[in-house]
């Protein structure tokens, strides 16, 4: 069923809402906006999972667009590999390649300590030895800054032994809406508590993606929903005039790509499961073999058409996956559509494969993600062509004025989208 907007009750009655609104309108005219009155330069990382970049141009998404038209807009964020959930959120916030972060996987194995992670696992994703490099909020907690990374992969750790001023488990049950109301009332917190950097994630499009693929009238409904949201943040930094102060960067993990029952390549098939630990399934399966059994269990890999089989050490380049214990032996990447499962998985979960899904060679349009954004920092009616997500991390030191750790990130590949003033060195 398509989610509606009326599913999503908001923080407060309307009436109330309205009310506070006007209020500070009302306070914001009458007191005037002087020099004293502006806040710290401070960013709002939205993360809309399995948002494809194209998304951005259906009619459900006005406020989107409205950012785009006021800001900057890349055709596509390009994701690291695996372009999964876990990998590249991460990589957004250190502008580390997963070989180097360790988050190779959103479930992975390993074998220094014989350990697993999986992103249900709260007690892993809590753990810190599972997360390297240094995470923005690291960076800004470091300089004296303030964070609020919500509901961010990996800020429910403590990381290099910092933890955000705030932060909080992720909740599937959490709403967008108050989700945004968390965070504005973040922001009206006094100078001296109220973070300079800020995160809020929105699941729907990607388990709508997954479920009913990317051309259904379920994920467009998905797409009006945290559309809405975005409004009514947008709505809420206007009211406590701050909107052209603060630097509001929307972006996605990755994009999707229509999968079909008709494209499963099935695992059982090709090898003896018996004799080997699968760690991650689908689309890229990480296996590890048992003693003695590497060498067949590639051959018999290599014996479908739509699946392509590495050893470890001959992982193309250009996908930066060859450098951590944690990756697997032996990596199976499907082709573009395809799914890897059992038949016994089928089976049990009839059209389970109906949907849509990513996790395929990033360098795949299908797999782009999402980049608009508008604020004192960035340009004015730009469209770019598609950026690294790897370079965001430093496109955000630069607006929040802080010294990047070392990444793999690049800030002269997205100078073009700053104001000269941050962009000396630009267009």
């Amino acid at each position: 069923m398509p989610l509606r907007i009326s599913d999503y009750p908001k923080a407060a009655p309307a009436a109330l809402r309205s009310a506070a609104t006007f209020f500070l309108l009302c306070i914001g005219l009458l007191a005037g906006c002087t020099e004293s009155d502006r806040i710290p330069p401070t960013v709002i990382l939205v993360s809309l999972d399995g948002f494809r970049w194209d998304y951005l141009d259906r009619p459900v998404a006005p406020t989107l667009q409205a950012i785009a038209r006021r800001g900057v807009r890349a055709d596509g964020l390009i994701p690291v590999f695996p372009s999964k959930t876990f990998p590249n959120h991460y990589s957004i916030v250190t502008g580390l390649y997963p070989e180097h972060h360790g988050l190779v996987a959103n479930n992975m194995y390993d074998p220094s300590d014989d350990s697993w992670y999986g992103l249900g696992d709260r007690e892993a994703v809590g753990d810190s030895s599972w997360y390297g490099g240094e995470p923005l909020w690291v960076t800004a907690e470091r300089a004296g800054q303030i964070t609020a990374p919500l509901f961010w992969p990996g800020s429910e750790a403590a990381i290099g032994g910092y933890r955000p001023r705030y932060w909080r488990p992720f909740d599937f049950e959490d709403r967008p809406d108050d989700l945004v109301e968390e965070i504005l009332g973040l922001l009206d917190l006094p100078p001296d508590e109220r973070p300079t950097f800020l995160t809020l994630y929105f699941h729907e499009t990607d388990d709508f993606g997954h479920d009913f693929g990317t051309e259904s009238p379920e994920l467009d409904s998905a797409i009006a929903v945290v559309d809405h949201a975005l409004g009514l943040l947008v709505s809420g930094l206007e009211a406590r005039g701050i909107r052209d102060q603060v630097d509001l960067i929307v972006v996605s993990d990755h994009g999707m790509a229509d999968t079909s029952s008709d494209r499963v390549i099935y695992l059982d098939d090709l090898i003896d499961l018996d004799h080997v630990t699968v760690s991650d399934w689908d689309p890229v399966v990480a296996i590890w073999p048992d003693s003695g059994a590497e060498a067949s269990t590639y051959r018999r890999l290599q014996s479908h058409p739509h699946l392509t089989a590495y050893r470890r050490d001959s992982i193309p380049a250009h996908l930066h996956y060859r450098a951590h214990q944690r990756i697997a032996p032996l990596i199976g990447l499907a082709d573009e559509g395809w799914s890897i499962s059992t038949h016994r998985y089928v089976a049990d979960h009839p059209g389970a494969f109906d949907g849509a899904s990513h996790g395929y060679d990033p360098a795949v349009p299908s797999m782009y993600g999402l980049f608009v954004a508008a604020g004192p920092s960035f340009r004015s009616g730009v469209r770019s062509d598609p950026v690294a997500n790897i370079d965001v991390y430093e496109l955000m030191c630069a607006i929040l004025g802080l010294t990047p750790a070392p990444n793999d990130g690049d800030l002269e590949n997205v100078r073009h989208l700053l104001v000269p003033e941050l962009a000396p060195h630009g267009e």
